[in-house]
């Protein structure tokens, strides 16, 4: 794998032309407990990884966003109390997923025997219900029903030229999704099937 810097000048367009999240990339202790951790926790799929890599590591897709681990067991010296039981703080950074039913969630966490915490947000009359909780190194997940706070631009920021595409243009998602959300994952979907090895 070869890593190239560029240096840039200033770029002639307001923002960068991009297309949508591609996947979130997490170091780990172990590949293999926290690909169990993926595919079982959260139903992540383990999918093909360029051969040419010369680290070990895994990727993982669903829900229309790739998960790339990469093993390193010194993960520790980065982190010193990785093995301490970590407070689970919702003002921490953390991955976010949409859920169709957090009641089943918090069910099913108990079942594993996970520690998680909840919080609720309200916005003129919409309520949404997250848990949070860590993956096996200590990063933090959030599941909730985001979709009942609707997407709405700032209009005296430099987006309020936001236009979304058409709903036209995509099939319907499988998921109760809000609009928005399923034009994000449908063009995220669609990109992650373009990649090539």
């Amino acid at each position: 794998m070869e890593i190239e810097e560029v240096a840039l000048g200033r770029y002639e367009s307001s923002s960068l032309p991009l297309l949508s999240l591609n996947h979130v990339s997490l170091l780990c202790r172990s590949v293999w407990e926290s690909v169990r951790f993926y595919e079982d926790v959260l139903g992540f799929l383990l999918i093909k990884r360029p051969s040419s890599f010369n680290f070990n590591g895994a990727w993982l897709y669903n829900y229309g966003i790739g998960i790339h681990l990469i093993e390193n067991p010194d993960i520790d010296d980065f982190d010193s109390c990785i093995n301490e039981v970590r407070p689970i703080n919702p003002k921490d950074n953390h991955i976010s997923f949409q859920c169709r039913d957090v009641g089943v969630v918090k069910r099913r966490l108990e079942e594993m025997g996970m520690r998680y915490v909840t919080a609720v947000v309200e916005e003129e009359g919409s309520r949404v219900d997250q848990v949070f909780f860590h993956d096996p190194d200590g990063y933090m997940i959030e599941l909730c029903n985001c979709e009942n706070i609707p997407i709405l631009p700032i209009s005296s920021s430099s987006s309020s030229s936001f236009k979304p595409r058409r709903a036209s243009s995509f099939k319907k998602a499988p998921t109760s999704c809000g609009f928005m959300e399923n034009i994000m994952m449908e063009s995220l979907s669609m990109d992650m099937l373009n990649f090539s090895f």
